[in-house]
C-alpha cells in the first residue's frame, strides 16, 4: 500500500480502534452458583467472554458454543472457581479490542486481524488457542459490475477495517499491483452487504457465511481467499493478563474442553450444523460451505495456524497497522507451545 493510501486510510482504521461501539449485546449462559467446597466466591468467580456476532440471538457457535449446547462448558469451569458466564456479543474485532482495552471482558473469541492490532498496540493480552484455522474470504461484485481483480482499478470496494476479510482484500490488491488504485470504504458485515445490493460499492469483500451467501444469490466471486493461502485467516482466543493471573490453569482446561468438543462436532456433524445455522440464521447449507470441519483443531495451537500468524503479523507491521513488532512466542502461552 502506499503512503498516500495509507495516510488515507489510517485515521478511519485508528478511530475504530479508539472508539468502543455502543452496539454490543449482553446475555449471560448461567447463573451464579452457590460456591461448593473449593470454589471461589468474588468478583472473579464471573467470565466476561466477548466474541463477535452479526445476528440477533447473542451466542456462541464453534468448540466453544458446542461445548455450552451440549452442558460442558460451565461445568468444567467450576473447579477453576468460575461459577458464571456472561456472553458479550460485537459487530467486529476492533470493538472487542476496545472492551479489552476497558477491561470490559477477560477472554475474546475474533479474528487474528485485530487481535494481533490489538497485541501490537500493548493491549495486554495472551493467545491460549486457535478455534478454527483457514477462513475463507470472498470477494464479490454488484450485478453488471465488474468481471475479475483488475477491473476493480479505479472503483469502490468496501470490507470491515480491521477484520480478517480487510487483510484479505489488500493483500490480495497488492498480489495484483493495484492496492493504490482501488478506494477501500469500511462497511460493517450487514451495511456491507446492503451496499452491495444497493450497487453503492463496486464489491465487497465479505466474511464466511456472506461470502457463499451472496454467491447463491447470483453474486459474483472475483475471488477468494481460498486460492491464495498466505491470506486465510484464524479465530483465535485472547485472554487478559489480569485474568490469567486470576486463573492460570484456565487455559489448559479450556484447551482440554475444546479438543473435546471438536471431536465431537466431528462426530455429530449435522447435529452441529443444524445447531450452528439456528444461531446464526444462515440456511444450513450456507453453514455447511462456510464452515468445514476440518478446519476446527483439536491443538490448541497448529503449526498451520502459527504459520499464519506470523503472515498476517508481518502484513499489519509492514503496512503500519500495528503500531509495532513482537515474537509470537512471547504472545502465547508458554504451556501451550509445546502443543503446537
Amino acid at each position: 500500500m502506499s503512503d498516500f493510501a495509507f495516510r488515507r486510510l489510517s485515521p478511519i482504521i485508528l478511530s475504530l480502534l479508539t472508539l468502543i461501539s455502543a452496539c454490543t449485546s449482553n446475555s449471560s449462559i448461567s447463573q451464579p452458583d452457590s460456591p461448593k467446597q473449593g470454589e471461589v466466591n468474588s468478583a472473579n468467580s464471573v467470565l466476561r467472554l466477548g466474541f463477535i456476532s452479526t445476528s440477533k440471538v447473542s451466542a456462541l457457535t464453534g468448540p466453544i458454543g458446542w461445548a455450552v449446547k451440549r452442558g460442558k462448558f460451565l461445568p468444567e469451569l467450576r473447579s477453576l472457581g468460575i461459577t458464571e458466564v456472561q456472553n458479550v456479543s460485537f459487530p467486529n474485532g476492533p470493538d472487542l479490542n476496545e472492551a479489552l482495552v476497558a477491561g470490559k471482558i477477560d477472554i475474546g473469541i475474533y479474528g487474528d486481524t485485530p487481535a494481533i492490532v490489538a497485541k501490537a498496540n500493548g493491549t495486554p493480552t495472551r493467545l491460549i488457542s486457535q478455534d478454527q484455522v483457514g477462513l475463507n474470504s470472498w470477494l464479490l461484485a454488484k450485478k453488471n459490475g465488474p468481471h475479475s481483480v483488475i477491473d476493480l482499478k479505479g472503483k469502490k470496494v468496501a470490507t470491515a477495517k480491521g477484520s480478517y476479510m480487510y487483510r484479505y482484500l489488500v493483500g490480495l490488491l497488492q498480489k495484483y499491483g493495484i492496492n493504490h488504485q482501488v478506494t477501500v470504504v469500511h462497511l460493517l458485515t450487514s451495511e456491507a452487504k446492503a451496499a452491495l445490493e444497493k450497487g453503492d460499492v463496486d464489491a465487497i469483500a465479505a466474511s464466511i457465511g456472506n461470502g457463499p451467501l451472496l454467491k447463491a444469490q447470483g453474486y459474483s466471486v472475483l475471488d477468494e481467499a481460498i486460492a491464495h493461502p498466505d491470506l486465510l485467516g484464524t479465530n483465535v482466543t485472547v485472554i487478559t493478563e489480569t485474568y490469567l493471573a486470576e486463573h492460570p490453569d484456565l487455559p489448559k482446561r479450556w484447551n482440554e474442553l475444546k479438543e473435546a468438543s471438536v471431536r465431537d462436532m466431528k462426530a455429530n456433524s449435522e447435529a452441529y450444523y443444524k445447531f450452528h445455522a439456528d444461531i446464526s440464521g444462515y440456511p444450513l447449507a450456507i453453514i455447511k460451505a462456510s464452515y468445514p470441519l476440518d478446519q476446527f483443531s483439536e491443538q490448541a495451537i497448529p503449526a498451520k495456524g502459527v504459520q499464519l500468524l506470523e503472515s498476517t503479523k508481518k502484513f499489519l507491521v509492514a503496512e503500519h497497522l500495528a503500531k509495532s513488532d513482537f515474537k509470537l512466542s512471547d504472545w502465547i502461552f508458554p504451556e501451550l507451545k509445546n502443543n503446537k
